[in-house]
């Protein structure tokens, strides 16, 4: 028997996270039941009223606008990061592959709140962009971003390619070459070995990639609140509006509480459908 003397010194500070988890999620749940006192911040006896709220079209709403969020954040993460994570793995120039690692892990060394703010002096009707295209004659009057999802899309890919990109260069990188070789000495061109080799061998990495990115997106507050100025309403910042403006807790409760399950059907419907294209790459 293997003696494993420093185990519980590696494991204590996972349970203690566990342990902190579990106990925000059993408040959260016992804040949702509890009735909302207009006045105060103290909760009201046991309801299932909160619940019955939520099915209000405005909500319904929000639902389906996170949704629909997170869906084109990680669609336009996925083709964006795919090209880059290819070129960092396959490149031969090994300067080539560090700038474009660098590059794409750039974001991560930047607050959230630091990273938003770039966003909306880039976004602004007088920002960076619009003031280049003014100027070199593309459009004629400001295109307007803030306050759209478009621009909440764009600066949340920029915030969750990096870790997009990392998934996709582990997944490219462990791709045996022998096969695409083998691919091109039966005469398969360059885009058919990679539509029919590389592509579906890495599809678990684009599970992985796109599953991220999509929770990422899910739980992001600081840049759909700040890009979004109150017009492009998600789950996260409905909790906010209704927690810390209305003061009414057990509500707020009850909407993270359904958010965070809405959030764990839809990924687990997508990994069930995603399944058959893993199975689809791995033959």
């Amino acid at each position: 028997m293997t003696k494993r003397p420093f185990l519980g010194w590696f494991a204590s500070p996972s349970i203690l996270i566990a342990f902190g988890i579990t106990a925000s999620v059993l408040a959260i749940v016992q804040y949702s039941l509890r009735a909302h006192v207009p006045g105060s911040i103290d909760p009201g006896g046991f309801t299932l009223a909160n619940f019955a709220t939520l099915w209000h079209v405005a909500y319904g709403l929000v639902f389906l606008n996170s949704l629909l969020l997170c869906i084109w954040t990680a669609l336009f993460a996925l083709l964006i990061g795919y090209p880059l994570a290819y070129a960092m793995v396959r490149a031969r120039s090994l300067s080539l592959r560090s700038a474009i690692l660098l590059i794409s892990l750039t974001p991560l060394f930047l607050g959230e709140i630091v990273r938003t703010y770039s966003w909306m002096i880039v976004l602004g009707n007088r920002g960076f962009l619009n003031s280049v295209l003014l100027q070199t004659g593309l459009i004629e009057r400001p295109i307007n971003l803030m306050f759209t999802m478009s621009g909440v899309v764009i600066a949340l890919v920029h915030f969750t390619l990096p870790i997009v990109v990392v998934m996709l260069a582990a997944a490219l990188s462990h791709i045996d070459r022998n096969l695409e070789r083998a691919a091109t000495s039966l005469g398969a061109g360059r885009i058919r070995v990679f539509l029919t080799v590389t592509l579906p061998l890495s599809i678990p990495g684009v599970v992985a990639a796109t599953s991220t990115a999509f929770a990422w997106t899910f739980s992001a507050f600081a840049t759909p609140q700040m890009i979004g100025g109150g017009q492009v309403q998600t789950i996260s910042t409905m909790v906010y509006q209704v927690g810390f403006a209305s003061f009414n807790f057990p509500l707020a409760a009850s909407l993270s509480l359904m958010g965070l399950l809405f959030a764990v059907a839809v990924l687990a419907i997508f990994n069930t459908g995603m399944r058959q294209l893993e199975r689809h790459g791995a033959h």
